[in-house]
């Protein structure tokens, strides 16, 4: 299990559009460095230790996993993907975006790269009265004082002015949903992207498990015959996996990703059997279907069937060489259907048709972000 930090940054500008500079800037810590928690308003501040344009200043509560050294060094990147330049003088100056980190848990770490606590921290009311907006009681790990008792013995006379526009806080993930599921057709990465998102959200990943279904291969040699016990299987395993994992999470893991929705079942039922079988099947199905949780997002993800049947290949799972073309289709057709007919559903499509989020990290983090801001 990663360890989780929660961390406090110091956010300031006072060039160009100063709302715009924030907005994105917390924007981009939200995408590459973690869950922001908590927006400070916005104060407007003289600049501090030379003559410049008054800045705005804000301060931000975050939770993130990156080791202090690797977050110090995305904060840089963000800086520059920002437009920041900086001078080899050691002297303030004017700048489009600055970001500082301030505190990091109860942390004490004095290194040539990074000094946290900041080291100028409080001396500095543009930093002080926005932090003491979302942290007063946060403890000082040094001075081994709160925050708002920081501030109150802060000697800096600056003027400090509210900014009446707001900011807008993005929210992660794990606040907007509980349970995902990832659907799409036999290959099109499910399971994958399921992983890729779970290390992404430190969510508990819920993997369907075919390769411990004895009916499977049979299947794929003689589908007439094994059809019905292949489905009622996969049924009553995908409602059990379900049910138990739905219903343990804990408070590190609020959040479940599933490679798979159990209507799953009925859509592949649908193509495999007979019609007085899938009657039967059908009359199983809506009882199980009534007991189990919906999720909060369904993500389906939509590939060619040319890719799908390479893919396929690539996984060299024998039972699967034989998939045909059509069988393939007729899955499509059948989410299509679904999709369509299930309006309760919150439903996103992505098509993965151009996209190789296994081996393109620029690819993986255009579907992660698509997520995120879904």
């Amino acid at each position: 299990m990663k360890t989780k930090r929660i961390t406090y940054l110091s956010l300031g500008t006072n060039q160009g559009n100063k709302l715009e500079n924030l907005q994105n800037a917390i924007n981009l810590i939200a995408d590459e460095i973690g869950n922001i928690q908590k927006v400070s308003s916005v104060y407007k501040t003289p600049s501090w230790g030379f003559d410049g344009n008054d800045f705005y200043n804000i301060c931000v509560k975050i939770s993130t996993f990156l080791l202090p050294e690797i977050l110090l060094s995305s904060l840089l990147k963000i800086e520059n993907k920002l437009g920041r330049t900086r001078s080899d003088k050691e002297v303030y100056q004017n700048r489009n975006i600055d970001i500082d980190i301030l505190l990091i848990n109860d942390k004490i770490i004095f290194s040539k790269a990074l000094i946290v606590p900041h080291s100028k921290m409080l001396e500095r009311k543009f930093v002080l009265i926005p932090l003491a907006e979302i942290a007063s009681e946060v403890t000082h790990p040094i001075q081994k004082k709160t925050i708002a008792n920081c501030l109150q013995n802060c000697n800096d006379s600056s003027e400090i002015a509210l900014v009446e526009k707001k900011l807008k806080r993005p929210i992660p993930i794990s606040e907007k949903y509980n349970y995902i599921a990832i659907e799409g057709n036999i290959g099109a990465g499910k399971t994958t992207l399921a992983e890729i998102l779970s290390k992404e959200f430190n969510a508990k990943t819920v993997l369907e498990r075919f390769s411990d279904n004895a009916f499977l291969p049979k299947f794929y040699n003689d589908k007439k015959r094994y059809a019905f016990p292949l489905e009622m299987s996969f049924l009553a395993d995908r409602y059990q996996q379900l049910t138990d994992n739905l219903a343990q999470i804990s408070p590190s893991e609020n959040l479940v990703i599933s490679d798979y929705y159990i209507f799953k079942s009925l859509i592949f039922a649908q193509i495999t059997l007979q019609k007085e079988e899938y009657l039967l099947y059908k009359k199983m199905f809506n009882l199980v279907y009534k007991q189990t949780t919906k999720p909060d997002l369904y993500i389906y993800l939509s590939q060619n069937t040319e890719r799908l049947l390479e893919n396929i290949k690539k996984r060299g799972r024998s039972y699967e060489q034989n998939i045909e073309n059509c069988y393939l289709k007729n899955i499509e057709n059948g989410y299509n259907n679904f999709i369509n007919r299930e309006k309760i559903l919150n439903l996103q499509t992505i098509d993965i048709s151009n996209l190789d989020f296994v081996n393109n990290p620029q690819d993986c983090k255009t579907i992660i972000n698509k997520i995120k801001n879904f």
